[in-house]
């Protein structure tokens, strides 16, 4: 296809996917069954970050981690006791463990507390158009505190070369506008313009048979090279067409 032509498909696909009953089928459904700011980034953050693999079993247990919770993502993390943390055990989903878990409800506090919360945390200070220092920077934050080294792996690092999926993915849901009834948007010291595409292997797999990407790893020079076509198509909201390209590799089998 000529440029034009493939806009204008991935404008279709992104119009097509991008709707409320996208949200039955995606991890996105869990921060959509609260209302406060708080509890919407807290129960995204912790889905996101366990969004590898089945789909349903994300859903599951992120729902686990919502019970464990108790429902009330900021007000456990905030006022939590050690009592309120022994019935944290085994695994939480894969590789993402009670130990794991435990950190992140510690690690969250002390970002509410210390550094005035996530959309704080995660913004881009360098004057850039991007987030890979952003998100590096947020790593170092959010392990400031006293951890294990097996949980450092949970967040990835884009200086490090890392796509950052799950990272990118959750951005997405806080910063773009709530236009279509899928993100939230309620990140008002974000801009969309600087977002990334979500990459992993569906939508790398995708953007390569759409000649959107040559670079055969998913790693952070591939999500550059891909945000320099999508900001070509949209330099104003980019990561629009992550619908396009997760519709046509999920739901359609592209």
């Amino acid at each position: 296809m000529k440029k034009s032509e493939l806009k204008d498909f991935l404008d279709t696909k992104a119009y097509q996917y991008e709707n409320k009953n996208f949200i039955s089928s995606d991890p996105i459904q869990i921060p959509y069954r609260f209302s406060k700011k708080e509890d919407i980034e807290i129960a995204s953050f912790l889905t996101a970050i366990i969004a590898w693999g089945n789909r349903k079993m994300i859903i599951n247990n992120a729902n686990k981690m919502m019970h464990l919770l108790d429902n009330a993502p900021y007000d456990f993390i905030q006022n939590h006791t050690e009592k309120d943390l022994t019935n944290f055990s085994g695994v939480i989903h894969r590789t993402f463990n009670a130990n794991d878990f435990i950190f992140f409800i510690q690690s969250l506090k002390n970002i509410y507390q210390n550094h005035n919360g996530l959309e704080e945390a995660f913004f881009i200070k360098d004057h850039a158009n991007n987030y890979q220092q952003a998100i590096s920077d947020f790593k170092k934050v959010f392990f400031e505190i006293p951890h294990l080294n097996r949980t450092t792996k949970h967040i990835s690092d884009p200086l490090k070369n890392s796509a950052a999926k799950r990272i990118n993915m959750f951005l997405r849901w806080m910063v773009r506008a709530n236009t279509k009834g899928v993100d939230f948007g309620i990140w008002k010291k974000h801009h969309p313009a600087n977002l990334h595409c979500p990459l992993d292997i569906h939508s790398g797999n995708v953007a390569r048979k759409l000649g959107l990407l040559t670079r055969k790893q998913n790693d952070w020079k591939a999500l550059v090279e891909l945000d320099t076509t999508l900001r070509n198509f949209d330099k104003n909201d980019p990561v629009k067409y992550d619908f396009s390209l997760f519709g046509l590799g999920v739901f359609e089998k592209f």
